[in-house]
């Protein structure tokens, strides 16, 4: 009895460590999964992004306006100041535009930041597409530093007919790895550091 007891408990201890195995490797997947599926849907007002040749296959509507709003916004970690140089802009569909926004670092160290674009309404996020944008690689700011990020965009003609006003937001959040790794660098740099 003492032996079917322990052969028991050896079955459990490997479907338990079976299923802790498969809930970890589920975890893990479900970011890039979630990333995929927005993309797919336009959920989560992820925009999509496009090339200088695909714009030549669209079409312009030049009787249409769409007016697109610009917001932006800094997770409260990161010590930078961040707004967008025009707060709405009017839009054919079909052209390309472009728009920028500006970043100032208030910190006393170098800081590299990641945008994270959302849009609103977020069946219009399928539609929305740029050719060029800080947000698609990290952003370095030195100590006092600020700039000028360019943002370049087309809103594809098959926008629904219903929507004429988009919401174009972009929320910085302090990319912790890279910021320490641009300090230690900086820091190393510096006379009398090696």
């Amino acid at each position: 009895m003492d032996t079917d007891n322990r052969d028991a408990n050896r079955v459990l201890a490997r479907k338990l460590t079976w299923a802790a195995v498969l809930m970890f490797g589920f975890g893990f997947a479900l970011w890039p999964l979630y990333t995929v599926f927005c993309n797919i849907t336009g959920i989560n007002g992820k925009t999509g992004r496009v090339s200088e040749q695909e714009i030549q296959t669209m079409g312009l509507d030049p009787n249409r306006v769409v007016t697109v709003h610009f917001d932006g916004t800094v997770n409260s970690r990161l010590p930078w100041q961040f707004k967008p140089n025009q707060f709405s802009m009017e839009v054919h569909p079909g052209q390309l535009y472009e728009a920028s926004y500006h970043a100032r670092n208030r910190g006393q160290d170098v800081i590299v930041g990641n945008a994270v674009p959302s849009l609103a309404p977020s069946e219009a996020a399928l539609y929305f597409n740029k050719t060029e944008c800080f947000c698609f690689t990290a952003q370095k700011l030195e100590a006092g530093e600020e700039k000028d990020m360019p943002l370049r965009f087309i809103i594809d003609p098959s926008l629904p007919a219903e929507i004429h006003e988009v919401t174009l937001s972009y929320t910085f959040f302090k990319n912790d790895e890279q910021s320490q790794q641009a300090h230690q660098h900086q820091t190393a740099g510096q006379p009398g550091n090696g």
